[in-house]
């Protein structure tokens, strides 16, 4: 008797028929909503996060699934985007940033204004925070923090700033007594961040490929860390098209350290590793007649 399973070749067998037509289909979708260019390699991840999705639906086949989507569903458009991102993110990830960030913060000491565009579960911004406050010597630093994301779930869980133990074990002893509370009881095992560090930053949903991002500059930095990569080339230089305005003259632009954008060398220019400035308009140069 045939099983009920759908065979490939690969010998992985699989809950649900998922067609190439199914995962083109998938990938003009989260294109369109939100610039992430998925490559043929990903199909199997494709498949896996959004099988969930099916078994959580009642539907029982990608056809039906993909045209709930299509419908403008808006709940499910939801947790479809939710699915597909990927929230890779530690604290102090890629650390060489913020003695940068503080180095800058302090030449204008007050005032100072914040984007965490990718925040993932809120390390990179809790960060950015624990940097501030390193850098004033005060849980209250003139220093505002915004911080965004496209995916609601992991939104919902940067705003809590409650993280297992295991997320902290890399930070020294002396970082986790002064930056974060244990649990106790029910709590065991896990951690909060100080809610000092909470009340600095402003959690908020943004898609970078809407129309508006309701996020107001003149900003003194923007984190924009391992995002550009799912984008491509010409998504990449729209939205660097949009942050250039809302950065102060002096203002920096944090980048991944596997993205480079050089072909923004109109706007940006290489500060540092992976750290961008404004370009700097061309100098009129006169010759002596």
């Amino acid at each position: 008797m045939m099983s009920s399973s759908i065979q490939y070749s690969s010998g992985q067998s699989r809950e649900f028929a998922f067609t190439s037509k199914d995962f083109e289909r998938v990938k003009q979708l989260i294109y369109d909503h939100a610039g992430i260019s998925l490559n043929p390699s990903k199909q199997d991840m494709v498949y896996s996060r959004l099988a969930r999705r099916l078994r959580a639906t009642g539907i029982n086949n990608f056809k039906d699934y993909l045209a709930l989507l299509e419908s403008n569903n808006a709940a499910e458009w939801e947790a479809f985007v939710n699915s597909l991102t990927t929230n890779l993110t530690s604290f102090f990830r890629e650390a060489h940033h913020f003695p940068l960030l503080a180095e800058h913060a302090l030449k204008k000491r007050r005032n100072i204004a914040l984007w965490c565009s990718a925040a993932s579960t809120g390390e990179e911004p809790y960060t950015m925070a624990m940097t501030m406050v390193d850098a004033f010597n005060s849980f209250t630093p003139p220093v505002t923090i915004i911080a965004t994301d496209l995916d609601t779930n992991v939104l919902a869980k940067a705003e809590s700033g409650v993280y297992p133990l295991e997320r902290i074990e890399k930070l020294s002893d002396s970082l986790v007594k002064r930056f974060f509370l244990k649990g106790t009881g029910a709590q065991a095992g896990f951690v909060r961040v100080r809610p000092e560090l909470r009340a600095m930053i402003t959690f908020r949903q943004v898609n970078l490929l809407a129309d508006d991002w309701q996020i107001r500059g003149p900003l003194d930095a923007i984190f924009c860390r391992n995002v550009m990569i799912y984008f491509d080339k010409a998504t990449q230089l729209k939205i660097l098209e949009r942050f250039a305005p809302l950065l102060q003259p002096d203002g920096l632009l944090f980048a991944g350290h596997s993205e480079s954008f050089h072909n923004a060398g109109h706007m940006f220019s290489l500060r540092g590793k992976t750290v961008y400035e404004l370009a700097k308009p061309k100098s009129l140069v006169y010759h002596a007649k």
